[in-house]
């Protein structure tokens, strides 16, 4: 189908989706980079979600799945098809000790939920700025904690639209991996089981960790997050300083000064400069030490 058809039968068959045609994607990314969506959906309930995936089954058009785009890079061609972008999703309330919470809620939001509750276990959380569907998705973490760590179930969308709900065992959570990618899943809520305790306890060790992240990390400067896996017995900053990388800049991307592990955006770098520092990082750590450097960040779209 034409993207004007596409458009004309999701707009008839789902009315009240909002729906948006050649819509720029940098606003939607972290590294403020990215070409534009041929169509840009954003459902405000668990069923238009449902039923935009089960349209894209049923016409056979490609769909992508955007969060708050914290640890990702939309390539500068943009992406075809149809973008379902789920930040209306973050709701966030509390049920005794366990806390429910959207896929479009920030999870540094669902710390601070958490210590508002007076509720323990989301601290390490408090400067990961991803969504929760994002967290889920990589099984993110810091400092120690990794949001498997607290989960219990979530409910997710089966790439035919079904709702379902799964059990934190069905979600297979490694590091920075689960069987949500590989299953094509696409999480609508979360469920994590948390402890009571004292709030100014809480609240210490956010302040002490939000401390060391504002220390360490570039945050004056647009970026994807943590770009690489840390390497079996290695750290890739490291690697990456010890190949004399660290200021290396292509167009407006940098390796950043204040940590190598970071590739910032000082200068309207576009999607590109991020892939060809990624790729020159890759090649020069790979010659310097023999270690090859996994990529964290995702990286979607078409190349310009």
């Amino acid at each position: 189908m034409e993207l004007t058809e596409i458009e004309e039968r999701l707009t008839k068959e789902i009315p009240t989706l909002i729906v948006k045609k050649n819509e720029d994607l940098a606003p939607y990314t972290f590294t403020k980079t990215g070409g534009k969506a041929d169509i840009f959906v954003m459902p405000t309930s668990h069923d238009l979600a449902a039923r935009t995936i089960a349209f894209t089954q049923e016409h056979g058009v490609p769909l992508t799945v955007l969060g708050n785009g914290s640890n990702l890079i939309i390539k500068d061609g943009g992406i075809r098809g149809i973008v379902m972008y789920l930040d209306a999703l973050h709701a966030i309330k509390r049920e005794g000790t366990k806390i429910v919470a959207g896929c479009g809620a920030k999870i540094i939001d669902v710390s601070r939920f958490a210590l508002e509750s007076s509720l323990s276990g989301l601290e390490f959380a408090c400067g990961i700025p991803g969504s929760v569907g994002g967290a889920l998705y990589m099984n993110a973490g810091a400092y120690g904690g990794e949001i498997s760590d607290v989960l219990i179930e979530a409910t997710v969308i089966t790439p035919s639209g079904e709702i379902k709900q799964l059990q934190k065992d069905q979600l297979e959570a490694k590091y920075r991996k689960s069987s949500i990618a590989d299953k094509n899943y696409t999480v609508l809520e979360a469920v994590f089981e948390l402890q009571l305790a004292e709030s100014h306890t809480i609240a210490l060790k956010m302040e002490e960790l939000t401390t060391l992240r504002e220390e360490k990390q570039p945050l004056e400067y647009p970026s994807c997050g943590s770009v690489f896996k840390r390497p079996p017995g290695h750290f890739a900053g490291r690697l990456i300083q010890d190949a004399g990388l660290q200021g290396h800049q292509i167009g407006g991307a940098q390796v950043s000064t204040k940590h190598a592990g970071f590739i910032v955006n000082i200068d309207n770098a576009t999607a590109t400069d991020y892939m060809n520092l990624i790729d020159h990082v890759q090649k020069t750590v790979l010659a310097h030490s023999g270690v090859l450097l996994e990529t964290e960040v995702k990286i979607i779209g078409e190349d310009k």
